[in-house]
């Protein structure tokens, strides 16, 4: 049943006030052949009349430059109403018209609708299960990849705006209850009607995890920004994350997909940054030394096995003085043994084991009070000389982090002169840290950025996400937006740009990237992630508002397929969520047809130096439509 006629209620460039704009894609299809005359008379007048006669609104000037480049604007998508993500579905049948010479993508098969390509159950079964390999990153071939648009469940609606999400989700944008059953003495969540609650509860924090924060404040300050990043292994449903946000800290949760379903998917839903993973063979997908805190409550990973080889990760991890909190088996395990199902002397070995490769990583243990145990790292390895002979790492690059092996090894600090100096230098306390000169820049590590070039590069991100939000209102009304991704950060400032604002940013820094900047993102009191856009991203669908994609399609061009890196972007975006992309007028131009056959809502605007720039945006809305009403089991795959 087709849609109606007009422009759905928010177009990639919504003005309010009834802002005048070029007409909508939905309302122009424009002749091949009367563009074929424009594009020549339009282009030449643009450049005789100049800079100084193109109207000042951003906006304003896209039918004075756009016309200038062989663009094929098309009626893509049907619209939709106000409310259309709080009950109105949108199947196939309601696509809207495409040019003839536009691929169309159709909707992948219902079952598809969690899909997470790298991290396939079926897949995951041709692999070891000795060490949880078969849960690591197993990405399909390209034969294997899917050209179909991954659906929402029906009834998907909007999230809840920040931060009431963090305590609801709509059970339809979900629609799992096996958490509910498996963890209902432990509060982690509810279902109550047609959402699902988080009451805050976990394993080892019955009493809330606000409560189980406070607890840890009491003994390590969360207050005063020296502790600003954070990692959760084994997060659950991330409670633990989401209520250090309330405190200025940003924990990066992680848990595998597993028999308790959809746990990642339940934290995104709620606002919290998480991803799939997992500590198996491979090391974490983070550079060395960057969270100032590492968290284990009741995580179940054998933190004493393979000769300590996961406690050096999180050792290579963690920042110099960072600390390191284990709760659940084996901390307390005389007063909780027999409810454990453990004897005396399996859980007391293995508590006397993890002490011991913690002797061996030079930590202190700091605290162990009731529930809670602490180890401190060392600010530096000046005192580490036994250390130093036999147990430290070759020389390698130890920000290395994408499909690299774990080691059983210490990963070595940088020199000191001083046992009072902190290895690699000292950071600011948040939120002074988030734009003082980090200290891998200051020493020179990182090739090709000075103190200067990184405040320059601050200017310039402040300037273009005004110019963002001087083309779209909704990028400036609080609570639209909250979970972004930045799919090539370089040194994080599009993420620094947004801090005053209710959202999160995952920045990644791409594994082909010329120069690696993650550890230079951490140092500043952001995160993120490494990842190969040639493969699919470690998120379920749907767990993203926003998109930001600067000259991904440069950076790949010669490596892997455009379409696909739609796709994916298109699988991890939210139904009515946003993406801006920027690149070479002519790539952009490729950019357009797919995003066309993809049924974006989607328009080229200028450069925010104008329209002699040949870098422009691309401003584009994934439109909202839906599973069919008859497909209301929960995928498997």
């Amino acid at each position: 049943m087709a849609g109606p006629k007009t422009p759905p209620y928010y177009s990639p460039t919504y003005k309010k006030n009834g802002a005048n704009y070029p007409s909508s894609p939905h309302s122009i299809r424009i002749n091949v052949y009367t563009l074929a005359i424009a594009f020549t008379v339009l282009c030449s007048i643009a450049y005789l009349i100049g800079r100084e006669s193109i109207s000042t609104s951003p906006v304003s000037s896209v039918a004075t430059s756009v016309p200038c480049i062989p663009l094929k604007i098309t009626s893509s998508t049907t619209g939709v109403s106000e409310n259309s993500s709080s009950g109105t579905q949108v199947d196939e049948e309601g696509e809207g018209a495409v040019s003839d010479d536009v691929k169309v993508y159709s909707s992948c098969d219902f079952k598809y609708s969690e899909y997470t390509p790298c991290e396939d159950p079926q897949r995951s079964l041709k692999f070891k299960r000795d060490r949880l390999i078969y849960r690591e990153r197993h990405c399909p071939d390209k034969t294997q990849l899917l050209k179909c648009r991954v659906p929402a469940p029906y009834g998907y609606k909007k999230p809840f705006k920040w931060p009431k999400s963090r305590d609801l989700a709509w059970y339809a944008n979900v629609p799992h209850k096996e958490l509910t059953v498996e963890k209902a003495v432990q509060n982690w969540i509810r279902k109550e009607g047609d959402k699902f609650r988080f009451p805050g509860g976990g394993t080892m924090f019955p009493n809330g995890a606000d409560a189980y924060v406070d607890d840890i404040d009491k003994l390590i300050n969360l207050k005063d920004g020296s502790i600003r990043t954070a990692i959760d292994t084994g997060c659950g449903v991330a409670s633990w994350g989401a209520y250090l946000l309330s405190r200025d800290i940003l924990a990066m949760s992680f848990a595998p997909r597993d028999t308790h379903e959809a746990q990642v998917q339940f934290a995104l839903e709620r606002g919290v940054p998480a991803l799939i993973g997992v500590l198996a063979s491979k090391r974490l997908p983070y550079p060395s030394r960057a969270f100032d805190m590492a968290h284990c409550s009741r995580c179940l990973i054998p933190w004493d096995l393979y000769d300590g080889a996961y406690l050096m990760e999180v050792d290579r991890v963690l920042r110099p003085g960072g600390y390191w909190i284990l709760s659940g088996p084996p901390i307390r395990w005389r007063k909780y043994f027999k409810g454990w199902e453990r004897t005396r002397d399996d859980l007391n070995g293995e508590q006397t084991r993890i002490e011991e490769v913690a002797k061996k990583l030079c930590w202190k243990k700091f605290v162990e009070k009731d529930d809670i145990a602490i180890w401190q790292k060392p600010y530096n390895h000046f005192q580490c000389k036994e250390q130093k002979k036999k147990l430290m790492c070759p020389a390698q690059d130890y920000d290395k982090a994408w499909y690299t092996e774990l080691e059983t090894c210490i990963t070595p600090l940088p020199e000191v002169s001083s046992d009072e100096d902190v290895a690699g230098g000292q950071l600011e306390k948040w939120p002074k840290r988030l734009n003082a000169i980090p200290p891998r820049i200051s020493s020179g590590t990182v090739k090709g950025v000075t103190a200067g070039s990184f405040e320059k590069d601050s200017q310039l991100w402040q300037k273009r996400v005004s110019y963002y939000k001087s083309i779209d209102d909704k990028l400036n009304q609080p609570g639209r937006y909250r979970n972004l991704l930045d799919m090539n950060a370089n040194l994080g400032g599009f993420a620094a740009s947004w801090v005053d604002d209710p959202v999160w940013v995952m920045n990644i820094v791409p594994a082909e990237a010329e120069v690696n900047t993650l550890g230079v993102i951490y140092e500043r009191g952001l995160i993120g992630t490494y990842q190969s856009w040639c493969e699919a991203m470690s998120t379920y669908p749907r767990t993203y508002d926003l998109l930001h994609a600067d000259s991904i399609f440069t950076m790949y061009k010669e490596r892997c397929d455009m379409e696909d890196i739609l796709l994916e972007m298109d699988r991890i975006l939210r139904p009515e969520g946003s993406i801006i992309i920027r690149e070479d007028v002519d790539i952009l131009v490729e950019v357009k047809r797919i995003v066309d056959g993809l049924n974006w809502e989607s328009l080229i605007v200028d450069h925010e130096d104008g329209p002699m720039e040949r870098e422009k945006l691309l401003f584009a809305v994934k439109t909202y439509w839906t599973a069919p009403a008859n497909t209301t089991t929960s995928p498997r795959i």
